[in-house]
C-alpha cells in the first residue's frame, strides 16, 4: 500500500505539508515569535521584514503568529468536525445497511431531506440559533456533514453482508452487534477514509467562510477566516493581511485533496 502511495508524488508531497501544518499546530506556542493576541498601535500595518516575518495587522498584532495559531483551529475543527461526522455516518448507513427493510427507508429519506438542504446555508441558519463560537461551529459542521458517509457505509454494507464469511459469523450463533463490528465494517471503512480525508478539507474551508462572515471562530482567538476579514478593508495598501492566510487555506485544502486522491488509488481495486 505504501509503496503505492509513495509512487504518487503529489500525494507524498502533500502528506508531508500536512505533517508541517500538523506539527506547526502541536508546538505552536514555541514557534511563534510574539504573542498572537499582543497589540502595539506604533507598528500597525508595517509590512513583512525580519522583525515582522509576515507584517502586522491594523493592531499591530504579528501576522505570522496569528496564522500559525490559526493553522491549531482550523485543524481541530477539521478533525473534530470529521470524526462526528464519520462516527454518525457509520452508525447510520450501518444499521440501514444491516437490516434493510423499514428501518432502511427511514434512513435514508431522512438522509435525503438532508441533502436537500443547501448545507452551507442550513450552518448558517443553525450558527444564528446556537451563537457563534469554536465548539458550535465543529459540532454543526459534523452533524451537517454526515449524510455523505452514510450513504457510502450504506452502499459497501449491502454488498460485504451477502459475502460468505457473513453467513458463517450467522451459521455459529455470532450477534448482530458481532458481525457488524467484527466482519463487515472492518471490511467496508476503506472509501471512508478517502471521504474522511476530502472532508478534513471542506470542514476547514467551511470554518474558514463561517470565520470571514463572524459567525465562525470569534476574536481575538485567530482563525484563517477572521484573519481575512480584518484584512479586506485594507487589502488596497496592506496585502499581506490577506494574502498569508488565504494562502495557508489554499495549501492546506490542496495537500487534503492530494492525500485523499492517493488514498482512493489504493483503496480501488480497478486501479
Amino acid at each position: 500500500m505504501w509503496k503505492t502511495f509513495s509512487n504518487n508524488k503529489l500525494a507524498v508531497a502533500g502528506l508531508l505539508t500536512i505533517i508541517i501544518l500538523a506539527l506547526l499546530a502541536i508546538f505552536a506556542v514555541k514557534i511563534v515569535p510574539y504573542e498572537p493576541s499582543a497589540q502595539n498601535i506604533l507598528q500597525r500595518l508595517q509590512g513583512p521584514s525580519l522583525t515582522h516575518l509576515l507584517g502586522t495587522d491594523d493592531l499591530g498584532r504579528d501576522v505570522c503568529s496569528r496564522v500559525i495559531y490559526g493553522t491549531r483551529i482550523s485543524l481541530s475543527v477539521g478533525f473534530i468536525a470529521v470524526g462526528i461526522a464519520v462516527l454518525l455516518g457509520i452508525l447510520f448507513g450501518a444499521v440501514a445497511g444491516f437490516y434493510g427493510g423499514w428501518i432502511d427507508s427511514v434512513i435514508m429519506r431522512f438522509v435525503d431531506i438532508m441533502f436537500c438542504f443547501p448545507t452551507f446555508f442550513l450552518i448558517l441558519m443553525i450558527i444564528a440559533v446556537l451563537g457563534p463560537n469554536i465548539y458550535n461551529v465543529m459540532i454543526v459542521i459534523g452533524l451537517t456533514s454526515w449524510p455523505g458517509i452514510a450513504r457510502l457505509v450504506r452502499g459497501e454494507i449491502l454488498s460485504v453482508k451477502e459475502r460468505e464469511y457473513v453467513y458463517a459469523a450467522r451459521a455459529i450463533g455470532a450477534s448482530d452487534i458481532r458481525i457488524i463490528f467484527r466482519h463487515i465494517l472492518p471490511n467496508a471503512l476503506a472509501p471512508v477514509l478517502v471521504t474522511a480525508t476530502l472532508g478534513i478539507a471542506d470542514a476547514i474551508l467551511i470554518e474558514s467562510g463561517l470565520s470571514f462572515l463572524g459567525l465562525g471562530v470569534q476574536p481575538p482567538m485567530p482563525s484563517w477566516g477572521n484573519i481575512l476579514t480584518a484584512g479586506k478593508d485594507y487589502i488596497e495598501y496592506a496585502w499581506w493581511l490577506t494574502l498569508f492566510p488565504g494562502l495557508m487555506i489554499l495549501i492546506t485544502i490542496l495537500a487534503y485533496n492530494l492525500v485523499g486522491e492517493g488514498i482512493r488509488e489504493i483503496v480501488d481495486p480497478k486501479q
